[in-house]
């Protein structure tokens, strides 16, 4: 197996002579076939190949095997955004009537997925605590539940997830574990190999890099035992009336689930990545590994810098030694987290307020993990949706803010958050 510097490269796409040195964008809706049986084959999955592009298209299918690769996993498929991938990873196994367990430190837009659109929709939710003993966890499984969820650096907390104890948890209830593994991407921790079954991301963030792309992946480690449950799986166990009885576990053996994600979910909901946006995404993957690791190197300094800051009360960033999460780190992230932190200011909101406005290199906006340094306050922005006692429970303090190290000389950012600092004081 190459390493994984060398699989952000080259994984997924391999020329042939005369072909393309970089992966071209097939920006096509459709493909022609010479025969109709040709075409009823693709349609019946007695085949592999290609006929609409809301299932399957050649470019995209290159990169969600770059990123399978990069994962360590049977398969992958690119959603339209890491909000479709969260979801899709749950619909593919879950229905009306069916429930789901959560850490409640996730970002707050999956929580709200979770909390009220698939409550909506027939699916209970309970979120716990990663703090909580086996015994509480284990008392919010159902006979009706299909899933573990968690992230692996939650967001915006950067907690890191004990993979190994809640992966053991799921599976002593006869459930996967599914992980987003969005801040961590694949270069710091794979959570397949401490026993995650489905991993998903949004690749908007350190994947694309550059804040270009709105795009998400599910990659399918294919070690989960569905036929072991069966009961519980039905659709990935028993006939599909759609495929003409086809039975997913039985035809596509460890790629059954991922199979299912994309020939019955992708065919029904149609949340698919666009060619051209998964031909941004590739060009972001080609860097992913030197990229990741000066978000980490450069986010250590700031971190640094802002712990012995006067202004500043407290900072959250699992590569400070005596940060809380720091053990967990070394286990599952020994090379570093990621080049997201969080901190609270010693001023109360007016003063929080005054310092974000006077920054001038670091800019407010909704995201994070890509090339630009950016701030956000997530009470006000992006978990604004929660109640106070909801924003407790997720472990997000009404001062807390969110800050992501780009590409910039660290030095640079440092003045720049110096001088903001100092100005939101006179």
């Amino acid at each position: 197996m190459s390493k994984i510097d060398t699989l952000c490269v080259h994984a997924g796409y391999t020329p042939g002579k005369g072909d393309p040195r970089q992966l071209p964008v097939i920006q096509s809706t459709t493909f022609k076939y010479e025969t109709s049986d040709q075409m009823g084959r693709l349609f019946d999955l007695e085949e592999s190949g290609y006929f609409y592009s809301r299932l399957q298209n050649p470019t995209c299918d290159a990169v969600a095997a770059r990123i399978a690769a990069l994962e360590g996993g049977v398969g992958a498929v690119l959603t339209s955004s890491g909000q479709a991938a969260n979801l899709l990873a749950c619909l593919n196994i879950c229905r009306a009537g069916d429930h789901i367990i959560s850490l409640n430190n996730i970002y707050g837009g999956t929580f709200n997925l979770l909390e009220v659109t698939l409550r909506q929709m027939g699916i209970d939710v309970t979120f716990i605590d990663q703090r909580n003993s086996d015994e509480e966890i284990a008392a919010a499984f159902r006979p009706g539940t299909k899933l573990l969820f968690a992230e692996t650096l939650s967001n915006p907390g950067v907690e890191v997830l004990d993979i190994e104890r809640f992966a053991a948890i799921a599976h002593s209830h006869g459930v996967p574990l599914v992980v987003d593994n969005t801040f961590a991407t694949p270069i710091h921790c794979r959570p397949f190999e401490w026993g995650a079954d489905i991993v998903t991301h949004s690749t908007t963030k350190y994947f694309d890099g550059h804040g270009t792309t709105v795009g998400g992946c599910i990659v399918d480690s294919g070690n989960f035992d569905w036929e072991a449950h069966a009961d519980r799986y039905p659709g990935l166990c028993t006939p599909d009336a759609s495929y003409h009885g086809l039975t997913y576990t039985k035809k596509f053996g460890k790629a059954a689930y991922i199979t299912k994600a994309v020939t019955h979910l992708m065919r029904d909901l149609g949340s698919c990545q666009s060619p051209q946006n998964a031909f941004y995404l590739n060009l972001g993957l080609q860097t992913l590994h030197l990229r990741v690791r000066r978000h980490n190197e450069s986010a250590r300094k700031v971190a640094a810098f802002l712990q012995q800051h006067p202004a500043v009360a407290w900072v959250r960033f699992p590569d400070l030694p005596d940060d809380p999460e720091h053990g967990k780190m070394l286990k599952y992230l020994p090379e570093g987290s990621c080049g997201v932190m969080c901190l609270g200011l010693k001023g109360g909101r007016a003063f929080d307020e005054r310092f974000m406005d006077a920054l001038r290199l670091v800019t407010i906006e909704t995201h994070v993990a890509d090339c630009y340094t950016c701030i956000l306050h997530p009470a006000s922005h992006t978990h604004r949706q929660l109640s106070d006692e909801q924003l407790r429970a997720a472990g997000i303090a009404p001062d807390l803010i969110r800050l992501s190290i780009g590409l910039e000389d660290p030095d640079d950012i440092i003045a720049d958050l110096s001088a903001a600092l100092d100005a939101a004081a006179v």
